[in-house]
């Protein structure tokens, strides 16, 4: 069964939004293996199940869960708590899973361990998620060689937001990594408004397992 890591290029990219469309186009479970920012109720599995309305069971717990919306490593300094990455193992299930980062691709889980090293370790295709807005082009070619230097599998390219045409070129020109696909503002930010953008055939067509 084909699992896949979604990262992104910072915080605010948008990779809750393309995990629950992956989630419900792909039928997959959903999983975050490190929750930060639980204080003020900013839980991403929370977003992913009123967004697809798929049951409990297809949500996997946390590893690791912390109240402030900070880096893991010092979301759990603050709790007086160490992540030991070793034990965050990839939950048993017949589906495949959209496993989600907390993040950007090189965010520190402890002082020597970045979310990259997490998904080389879990041995895990990556979708990268990006913006196309004014220093994308940056972050996108920063976060490609991080997961190229772990010699990770990067499946491809979803681009989020308002697209900016002239970046998303440039970075596909200059990464030679497959763009897969382009989730714009989806409005309304609804299980209605998911279910509607993932029926567009390009959309389905990309994440059909087959093809990715």
């Amino acid at each position: 069964m084909k699992n896949y890591f979604v990262t992104g290029t910072d915080t605010g990219c948008g990779k809750t939004v393309v995990s629950s469309c992956l989630v419900k186009a792909l039928d997959a479970d959903y999983w975050k293996p490190i929750q930060t920012g639980t204080i003020d109720g900013s839980i991403d599995k929370l977003i992913v199940q009123r967004l697809t309305g798929l049951e409990e069971d297809r949500f996997h717990p946390s590893s690791y869960s912390f109240r402030q919306p900070l880096s893991p490593l010092e979301a759990a300094s603050r709790e007086k708590r160490k992540i030991i990455i070793e034990k965050i193992k990839i939950p048993q299930s017949d589906r495949p899973i959209i496993i989600e980062g907390a993040g950007g691709i090189l965010v520190p889980i402890t002082r020597k361990k970045f979310m990259v090293d997490l998904i080389a370790r879990l041995h895990l295709s990556v979708v990268l998620v990006c913006k196309t807005s004014l220093g994308t082009i940056n972050h996108t070619l920063l976060s490609v060689e991080a997961i190229r230097n772990r010699h990770i599998n990067l499946v491809g390219i979803v681009f989020s937001g308002k697209i900016n045409k002239w970046v998303a070129r440039a970075i596909a020109e200059m990464t030679k990594v497959n763009i897969i696909g382009k989730v714009p503002i989806i409005k309304p930010l609804s299980r209605h408004g998911v279910e509607s953008f993932i029926k567009n055939d390009n959309f389905a067509n990309f994440l059909k397992p087959d093809n990715i």
